[in-house]
């Protein structure tokens, strides 16, 4: 068990939007229904699914540019599920999958009456437009999932709005990583050591051996970023503080652009998210989002 670090409260609008749409999109990893449309479709386990239908969006790419793409798994993760699961599936049908498996989830989840609220409806048109309005430049994965056209009904509008947020969001979060020069195993390990996540579970399932991850250790030790204990030194503390900062910046468009009923949006995600992160979204989990589910 990592140490946690104690929790920065932001109100900046980014990161309170990133904690209600998270756990909506992460339907999709963490749901039976999602896991059994991707298995209808032939697709072998749970990381080609995973895969297959997150890279769907841009067409049937190789092992190479999904890694590229999702920055923080090793290639052997990714060439376990592509180019193969293109021998069960196309795109298409990956994104029809996709859909079909949170649609069932969340009519469990959420049933009926809630699916068919007003609220419900208000919150995914507000949430399109904030997706709308997100600037892709440079994030391609988003730019892909914004261009798809948007689903009826409303709760799947919703889901589409929050995965193209939460991918605009991801991307913005690599190219700080990037521009910082670190490593994908240097930030899982940055990640864990502010008790984001357990290192264990970042290094199995994103597939870095260990002597990648012991040079991922000395080197941000050298670096005077980890101590002894692999606990983020203060030089450390403030690069994630920077980190999580920039990348709270770099996700600001989509806010911008909904403007004052970003808040109105919130307000409306809100018990939508408590009953997800309730039942549904695993709390410690490697995405890196600390939620109480009390």
């Amino acid at each position: 068990m990592v140490a946690r670090e104690e929790a920065q409260v932001s109100d900046n609008p980014a990161r309170r939007m990133w904690q209600l749409f998270e756990p909506l999109h992460a339907v999709s990893y963490f749901t039976p229904e999602a896991r059994a449309a991707s298995d209808a479709l032939g697709l072998r386990g749970f990381w080609m699914g995973y895969t297959a239908q997150r890279i769907a969006p841009l067409g049937p790419v190789g092992a190479e540019i999904a890694t590229a793409a999702f920055f923080g798994f090793h290639l052997s993760r990714i060439a376990r599920a592509l180019p193969d699961a293109w021998r069960f599936t196309t795109p298409t049908d990956a994104l029809q999958a996709r859909l079909a498996g949170v649609d069932a989830a969340l009519r469990r989840l959420w049933g009926e009456e809630v699916l068919s609220s007003p609220e419900l409806v208000e919150a995914a048109g507000l949430a399109w437009r904030a997706a709308a309005g997100a600037d892709c430049a440079g994030r391609v994965l988003a730019a892909a999932n914004q261009a798809l056209p948007r689903p009826e009904p409303a709760h799947l509008a919703l889901w589409q709005a929050s995965t193209t947020l939460r991918e605009h969001r991801g991307e913005g979060h690599v190219a700080v990583l990037v521009a910082r020069r670190l490593t994908p195993v240097q930030a899982h390990l940055i990640k864990a050591a502010a008790g984001e996540a357990e290192p264990d579970v970042l290094q199995e399932g994103r597939r870095f051996d260990d002597a990648a991850w012991q040079q991922g250790i000395a080197e941000l030790q050298q670096a005077g970023l980890l101590d002894a204990d692999r606990r983020l030194t203060a030089a450390g503390r403030d690069l994630h503080a920077d980190i999580e900062c920039a990348t709270d910046a770099a996700a600001s468009s989509p806010w911008r652009h909904l403007g004052d009923a970003t808040d109105t949006l919130a307000t409306l995600l809100a018990p939508l998210t408590a009953s997800l992160v309730a039942t549904t979204f695993p709390v410690p989990n490697a995405i890196g989002l600390l939620l109480d589910a009390s």
